[in-house]
């Protein structure tokens, strides 16, 4: 893993989005995840691509969404729907490469700053306020995934 920026405490603003929420297993989760960004796209010819985690559960299924950022909200077109990443405080950094170890890495962080993340447990697995990957590298240009720039965000209390 290579780390380009943070980990950083940093204010985001309100962003809508269009998006394609689903819940899947954790094991195919990142093929569904490049599925979703091809319906994403065909509809959406430009914006920041993001994959949020909105529930958690390693061993169970996984509610997630894939995103692209637009200057106002959308409108609904079938599966895709508009959303919101909310305004607030967030534990964020740009990394390259090892997607599950920057979470990690930057969940210790949040840890070792004695931060809190915004998360309630729940029988489904970890309920974030907001979790994601931005997809700084547009995947449509660049196929190798080892190499985008990827900002992986964490709402904080």
């Amino acid at each position: 893993m290579e780390i380009f920026e943070g980990p950083s405490a940093v204010d985001r603003p309100e962003r809508h989005y269009a998006g394609i929420r689903v819940v899947t297993p954790f094991r195919g989760m990142f093929a569904v995840r490049d599925e979703l960004m091809s319906e994403l796209h065909a509809r959406y010819d430009s914006g920041l691509t993001f994959f949020r985690l909105h529930v958690i559960d390693m061993d169970g299924p996984m509610d997630i969404e894939v995103g692209v950022v637009t200057d106002s909200p959308p409108e609904p077109d079938g599966r895709i729907r508009p959303g919101v990443l909310p305004a607030g405080r967030y534990a964020a950094m740009t990394f390259a490469n090892h997607g599950r170890r920057a979470n990690g890495t930057l969940i210790d962080w949040i840890r070792a700053q004695d931060l809190r993340m915004d998360v309630e447990e729940s029988r489904e697995g970890d309920r974030f306020a907001c979790r994601y990957e931005a997809y700084l590298t547009d995947p449509r240009t660049e196929r190798m995934k080892t190499k985008w720039h990827t900002e992986v965000a964490i709402k904080l209390r």
